[in-house]
C-alpha cells in the first residue's frame, strides 16, 4: 500500500492568484474563463502550507509577464526549500529560480517542442541543475476518437499538440531524466468534474 500526499499548487494568472479552465488559457484573454481568484498574493498560500508542513506543492505561471514572475518569488521566498516552480522555464532561467528558494523547476515547452521530445536539451538541462531538481510536466489530452483510450503531451498553454503519448514506455524511457512528473488531465482541468479516470488507469499501470 503507497499513501497519498497533498500536493498544494498555487496558479498564478496576471500576477494574481487563480483557479481557471485549463483549455481556456490562449492569447486572447477574452476566452479565459476563471473559477476563483484569491484576494491573498501568493505569498500566503505560500507561507500557510509552509506552517501546516505540506512539501512538493508547484506554483505554476500562466504566462511569462513581470507580474506573474514576481509573484512566483514572492511564493518562493515565503517558503524556501518547500515548492517547486513551473511555466516558462528553460536552461537560461531554472538556476534563477532554484536559487531564489525553488526545490525543482518544471519543465514542458522547453523540451517538448516541434511535437516531439528534443533529448538534446533535456539533457543539457539535466547538467545544468541536476535531475533531482527537475520535474517534467506531462500534461496531456485525450485524443479524440473511438477505441482505448490514448493520451498525448500538449504544450504552449495545452494549445499545442505533441506526438508524446503517455504510457508505460513514456514513462519509463523519461524517468531516467527527471525527479518526478507532473500531469495534468488538461480536459477536465478546473471543470470541477473530477479525475480523467483513463488517464489515472495508464499511469497507474506504469512501473
Amino acid at each position: 500500500f503507497v499513501s497519498m500526499r497533498f500536493r498544494p499548487c498555487i496558479d498564478i494568472h496576471a500576477g494574481q492568484v487563480k483557479q481557471i479552465v485549463g483549455g481556456t488559457l490562449k492569447d486572447d484573454s477574452e476566452s479565459l474563463v476563471t473559477n476563483f481568484e484569491a484576494a491573498q498574493p501568493s505569498s500566503y498560500f505560500a507561507a500557510r502550507y509552509a506552517e501546516d508542513g505540506l512539501t512538493g506543492g508547484h506554483v505554476i505561471m500562466l504566462g511569462s509577464s513581470p507580474e506573474n514572475r514576481e509573484a512566483a518569488m514572492s511564493a518562493l521566498r515565503a517558503y524556501p526549500g518547500g515548492l517547486q516552480v513551473g511555466g516558462g522555464i528553460k536552461i537560461d532561467n531554472a538556476m534563477e529560480f532554484l536559487d531564489a528558494g525553488a526545490s525543482h523547476v518544471i519543465v514542458t515547452s522547453h523540451v517538448f517542442h516541434d511535437g516531439a521530445v528534443d533529448y538534446a536539451r533535456l539533457q543539457a538541462l539535466v547538467a545544468a541543475v541536476g535531475r533531482a531538481r527537475l520535474v517534467l510536466d506531462l500534461s496531456c489530452r485525450r485524443v479524440p476518437g473511438e477505441g482505448s483510450p490514448t493520451y498525448k503531451v500538449v504544450t504552449d498553454r495545452w494549445q499545442n499538440w505533441t506526438d508524446l503519448e503517455v504510457c508505460a514506455a513514456t514513462l519509463a524511457d523519461l524517468a531516467s531524466h527527471c525527479d518526478e512528473f507532473l500531469v495534468h488531465g488538461v480536459d477536465v482541468e478546473g471543470l470541477q468534474s473530477g479525475i480523467e479516470e483513463p488517464l489515472v488507469e495508464i499511469l497507474a499501470s506504469s512501473p
